[in-house]
């Protein structure tokens, strides 16, 4: 009876496949700790875009250069049908695009620290130069009588008022207004401006003006003319173009980028012109769809980076299990159950670490300090369980590979799933040669 029992103790000891899948079982578990770690990112980075709406609101947020358009009110007869009441004289508006819509603007940026987040701010001065056609009467159904010439306005806007550094002045055939704010209920802008002028009934209407701002993070343009031609150039060094025009031509590089875009009326989402519906301009659809311009971002954020990691967090801690689990078979040196708990705890903490480092000193330092502490603890560690210097000095080259591995995969975007994969690969076929001499069937 001594002896079975004895025998069982035996094989619940030296059963490759238990403690195999015991370790299983233990990694599995760690996965709790870790959704914890990613709940405490997800609250951190809540807490750093509360700082970026603080810039924004202390500067000025994002902002959309809107119009210039052609705003002509008229004259119409109304009367209720079968009714006694006197015909009624209502105004209402024609709305007229650009022809011709040439946009330079240069952007002087800086990054303004709040947190572990760069806020990116810039400064601009907006040329926006063109000319509009005379309003199509016939194709509005109206007549030059019902047309109220005299009281013609020209209306404009950006996203964040706060963000104008001055009074725009208007030059509409060399006349020079002070542009005032849109304040009537109309619809067709956000934060609309306008100026009144008195529009000729003939030839085309040139104007132009400077619009002197300051944004964060994003500026944007509305593509409206029937030929839009936008130059923007600025000192940012890693652009990103948005909207759903790419510029025709762009240069980047260490002095910054510029960009030019060419947009023809055909797929603009507005007619050239319309009657009596200010809100052509502001449904969603059709602005999200006229939008284009360039994001001024960090390419990767650092809670992004931070995010990234720690999605790998499952794979670290299974690759290190199986070395150590190797490393044990192969020089026949049983490691105990609960120092492989310790080890994954120690992995666990890494993350805390490099969150905290991260929001003081940025990730990439906070990744070397995290990486070194905790390999040089492990590597520690293990010399300790194995009483060999040798194997904790091959131990903590390995670790060093593994952490390498996810940091030149966290800092590559484009190429990052092709050499994560290429590495995958490699590190399969390093366990597959190493595990030919393990016998899976030692009980």
């Amino acid at each position: 009876m001594i002896e079975q029992v004895q025998k069982t103790e035996k094989w619940y000891q030296n059963s490759i496949l238990f403690k195999l899948g015991v370790i299983t079982l233990l990694i599995l578990l760690l996965l709790i700790p870790q959704s914890w770690i990613q709940d405490l990112i997800v609250e951190r980075q809540a807490n750093q875009t509360d700082n970026i709406n603080i810039v924004s609101n202390k500067w000025s947020g994002s902002q959309l250069v809107q119009g210039p358009i052609l705003m002509l009110p008229y004259k119409r007869q109304v009367s209720n049908a079968g009714s006694k009441a006197p015909v009624q004289t209502v105004i209402e508006y024609l709305y007229v695009l650009p022809q011709n819509l040439n946009i330079e603007a240069g952007l002087n940026t800086e990054l303004y620290k709040k947190g572990l987040v760069d806020v990116t701010v810039y400064n601009t001065k907006v040329l926006l130069k063109g000319n509009f056609s005379q309003p199509d009467l016939q194709k509005a159904n109206l007549l030059t009588g019902q047309v109220m010439y005299d009281k013609a306005r020209l209306i404009f806007g950006i996203t964040d008022l706060k963000g104008l550094k001055n009074n725009p002045a208007i030059n509409v055939q060399g006349q020079i207004y002070n542009a005032e704010p849109l304040t009537e209920q109309s619809r067709v802008f956000e934060n609309a401006m306008q100026i009144s002028f008195v529009l000729p009934q003939t030839g085309n209407i040139n104007f132009n003006y400077v619009l002197d701002i300051k944004g964060s993070n994003d500026l944007n343009f509305l593509h409206i003319g029937k030929t839009t031609d936008v130059e923007l150039a600025g000192n940012w060094k890693s652009p990103e173009f948005n909207g759903r025009d790419l510029p025709d031509n762009r240069v980047v590089n260490e002095k910054g980028f510029k960009a030019k875009w060419h947009l023809l009326y055909y797929n603009r989402p507005f007619p050239q012109q319309w009657a009596n519906n200010d809100t052509t301009l502001s449904g969603k659809k059709a602005h999200l769809s006229a939008q284009f311009g360039v994001r001024l971002q960090v390419p990767v954020g650092e809670y992004r980076k931070i995010t990234r990691t720690a999605k790998y967090a499952t794979l670290i801690i299974l690759l290190t299990f199986v070395s150590l689990f190797l490393t044990e078979l192969i020089r026949k040196q049983r490691i105990h159950l609960f120092n492989y708990t310790l080890i994954g705890a120690a992995m666990i903490v890494y993350y805390t670490l490099l969150l905290s480092f991260a929001e003081k000193i940025g990730y990439n330092y906070a990744y070397l300090i995290s990486s070194i502490s905790t390999i040089g603890l492990i590597s520690l560690f293990t010399a300790s369980l194995l009483k060999n210097v040798k194997a904790a000095v091959l131990f903590s080259i390995i670790l060093t590979v593994f952490y390498t591995f996810i940091f030149v995969i966290i800092q590559l975007e484009d190429y990052a799933l092709m050499v994560g994969s290429i590495a995958l690969f490699v590190i399969v076929a390093a366990l597959m040669y190493f595990s030919r001499k393990i016998n899976w069937d030692n009980h």
